[in-house]
Formats: structure tokens, sequence, C-alpha cells
């Protein structure tokens, strides 16, 4: 592309035509523009393992995006690794009922076998009780998915969230694995939103973003600290 644009820029030079050399210039941004969104989109193929989504890079924020689709997906995290600590990112949704779940896969073997938070900012101030109580959930696929642990074990893998976050803006997740427990931190709370036992003993090291059916969502500022 260098060459092309060094190219261009000399028949601008020699020119003495002015529409001709406006059209140069504008084939000059047009391959500039052009350049820089394929090494964003190789960037984000080096640093990321993408399932079922289409991951985008939001050049103001710098959150990574996740587009909607039938089905879960998860941006896995190229050269990262996490057993045992702490996980923080920003994370946002938006208030769409039955339409936005996002949170984080950890502790992954493969593309099916995880544990994950995810969030469900729909019922963040639902009226409804019950909808309310669907704030934040955990599961440990494929033995431990939602409705099982919804049906067999209420109100012990799910919580409301209090107070609250907006459920269109964005709020910050702490995350802290220690032992066989896994607590969740949302905003500036001082006491787990939820405090569950692990289901999962895959020993898998893989982490990423989480979208569940028919959700995008965006992340920011991720931090990984292993205690192990």
């Amino acid at each position: 592309m260098t060459k092309i644009v060094t190219s261009l820029l000399r028949l601008i030079h020699c020119s003495k035509n002015g529409v001709f050399k406006t059209t140069v210039s504008l084939l000059i941004m047009s391959s500039i523009i052009g350049g820089t969104e394929v090494t964003r989109a190789q960037n984000l193929k080096e640093k990321y393992k993408v399932v079922n989504r289409v991951i985008n890079l939001d050049k103001k924020s710098g959150a990574i995006q996740l587009n909607e689709a039938e089905g879960a997906g998860i941006a896995w995290i190229n050269n990262k690794e996490f057993t045992e600590g702490t996980i923080e990112f920003e994370v946002k949704g938006k208030d769409k009922f039955q339409g936005s779940f996002l949170g984080i896969a950890f502790h992954g073997l493969n593309d099916s076998i995880y544990e994950s938070i995810y969030f469900r900012p729909f019922n963040f101030r639902a009226s409804d009780p019950d909808r309310k109580s669907h704030a934040v959930q955990y599961i440990a696929n494929p033995a431990y998915d939602w409705p099982k642990l919804r049906a067999s074990f209420p109100n012990q893998y799910e919580q409301p969230i209090s107070p609250a976050p907006d459920p269109n803006q964005w709020f910050h997740v702490k995350i802290i694995v220690a032992g066989e427990f896994v607590s969740v931190y949302v905003n500036s709370s001082k006491q787990p939103v939820l405090k569950v036992k692990s289901l999962s003993h895959t020993h898998g090291k893989m982490i990423g973003y989480w979208a569940g059916n028919g959700s995008g969502g965006d992340w920011k500022n991720l931090k990984l600290i292993n205690s192990d």
C-alpha cells in the first residue's frame, strides 16, 4: 500500500490539473482508510478466537463489540489464561426484553465446555420481582446451563443486583475465583451480588467475552490477576 500511495503522491506533484489532483487525493485517502481497516481486522484476528459472532473494535471507546446472532457466542482471548484470582471488566448491554445476555466465559476447555458469569440487563430494574431476581447468572456448560440450574437449584445460581445498574449504560464487574467459590461484585458493591460454588472441574484456562442467544454487547478495560 505504501508504494501505491507514494506513486499517487508523485502524480499529484507533477500534475497541474486541479480535478486530477482532487481525484488522486481522494484515492490516497481511500487507500489509507482501507489499509487501516484491514490492519485493524488482522489485529483482532490475532488477538481473539471468535466463535459464532463477528468482532469489532469501537475506535472511540476502545471497546470490543460482538454482534447479535442466534445461539451463544464467545470471543476467546488468545495468549491469555485464567485459573484462579480476579477478573475485572466493564460491559454494556441494553434494556431489550430477552435480547441482552452478556458476560464473560472462563475456565474454558473448548468452545462448549466452560463456566460463565453473565448478566440480563433487561431484568436489572424490572418491576416484576421474579424477573429482577434473574439479573446475574452463573452457568457451567454443558452440564449446568441456566434451565437446569433454575429448576434444580432455584435462587442459588442467579440473583438480583442492588443497587441495580442502568441497563443501557456501562457497569463495572469484578469476579473473584478463590478455591471452589466464585463471587461477583457489580460497580461499587461491597458485598457480592452472587456467590456460588463452582460446578466445573475441567481445569480449563481459556477466557473470553460471552454473549447469549440473540445478543451482542460491548466490553472494555479487562484486567486479569492470577493468584495461583
